[in-house]
């Protein structure tokens, strides 16, 4: 509240409804009622100064827990007031250079295998998840994955924690199988929640602020409530994208989806071209690689999440300043001989210089093979 104007109260307030005004006076005698000119003056500045205020987007911010039902009620109305806009993904070839790599994840893809999918069609779904899989940089440092297979029950196929390599992940979904039946979506969302993304099934604590990424791909309507059960997952710090084929309801998909939409809902036309959305989430879950983008080690830049660390190739240490090498100090003890014989003392000299220099010898072979092992690596 403003005592803006003497004699006047002035109200602005804003909230899911156009700001409301209202203007009261504090005093309302007979003579004033004779000065309607100025009133009206009055409250034209009013309105004008309240417009001043509500743009100037002054907010209060609140500490809300993950599961606090308010939180969960504003994901869902942010996501009632984002359904108007189409999903529109759009693929910038410039992101997905070798400076592209996918960040670490804890990512879960949850796959409807209901009766409505055909066999061949899920053996695509198959190939899309694997295909998913060689773009990632799958480690037990870097993206975890698990998958999560419904129809009208839900089935975890394997954890989080389970496999740590692409070829162990690729036989694993290999061997998955359609369940049929129904379309439990929001049961699987909700199985995913409680049971994929704990710290028990291998997600990694929130202090380590690992992205919590889950990709739901399906063709149907949902037979059962997804919209608080999204809502809930959004709020617990989980990203979900909704992936539509042919006959899904794009409604259920938006309901389901983090915001922004066009970045989060993709639609396919027939699962036999759902492998060419693998690029597009290449694109999506693409971090940049802040070695490539450049550093300031001597030796070798290791990634950890958005920033790096120094490393030095075998044979050096590196130095204080947690940037430069230096070569190992190989410590030859000289002991002098009780005659002292000059020839040994030149001797030991001659070993201790000998040795020191085929360990920097060493040193550089192992920094070349090094490098040439990454050079396999990336090819």
């Amino acid at each position: 509240m403003f005592d803006v104007f003497p004699g006047r109260l002035l109200i602005c307030g804003s909230g899911g409804t156009p700001a409301g005004l209202l203007l009261r006076d504090r005093q309302l005698t007979d003579r004033q009622t004779d000065r309607h000119g100025d009133r009206m003056k009055s409250a034209l500045w009013s309105l004008l100064l309240c417009a001043a205020l509500l743009r100037s987007g002054v907010q209060a911010t609140f500490p809300l827990s993950a599961g606090d039902p308010q939180l969960i009620a504003a994901q869902s109305y942010a996501q009632s007031r984002n359904n108007g806009r189409p999903p529109l993904r759009t693929l910038n070839l410039a992101k997905t250079d070798s400076q592209c790599r996918s960040r670490p994840l804890d990512l879960v893809f949850i796959i409807d295998s209901s009766r409505s999918v055909r066999p061949g069609e899920f053996e695509k779904v198959k190939i899309f998840l694997a295909d998913m899989v060689d773009t990632l940089d799958v480690g037990s440092d870097a993206t975890r994955v698990a998958v999560v297979n419904y129809a009208s029950t839900v089935k975890i196929e394997f954890l989080l924690k389970d496999h740590f390599n692409k070829p162990d992940l690729k036989k694993a979904i290999s061997r998955i199988e359609p369940l049929a039946a129904g379309t439990m979506t929001g049961l699987a969302i909700k199985t995913a929640v409680n049971e994929a993304f704990t710290e028990q099934s291998g997600a990694r604590p929130r202090s380590r602020n690992i992205s919590k990424v889950a990709i739901i791909v399906t063709d149907g309507r949902p037979q059962d409530q997804v919209e608080d059960v999204s809502a809930a997952a959004r709020a617990s710090g989980i990203e979900i994208y909704a992936v539509g084929v042919d006959r899904a309801d794009m409604q259920s998909l938006q309901l389901m989806a983090s915001i922004p939409l066009e970045d989060h809902v993709f639609y396919v036309e027939t699962y036999g071209v759902i492998e060419k959305l693998t690029s597009k989430f290449r694109e999506t879950l693409c971090g940049v690689d802040p070695c490539a983008m450049g550093h300031d080690c001597e030796h070798i830049c290791v990634n950890s999440n958005a920033s790096y660390y120094c490393k030095c190739r075998i044979g050096y240490i590196l130095n204080a300043d947690k940037k430069t090498c230096s070569l190992k100090q190989v410590k030859v003890e000289v002991v002098e001989d009780p005659c002292k014989c000059e020839a040994r003392l030149a001797f030991q000299k001659q070993t201790q210089a000998a040795l020191q220099q085929l360990t920097a010898k060493l040193a550089d072979v192992s920094g070349r093979i090094e490098r040439l092992e990454n050079m396999v690596g990336r090819a």
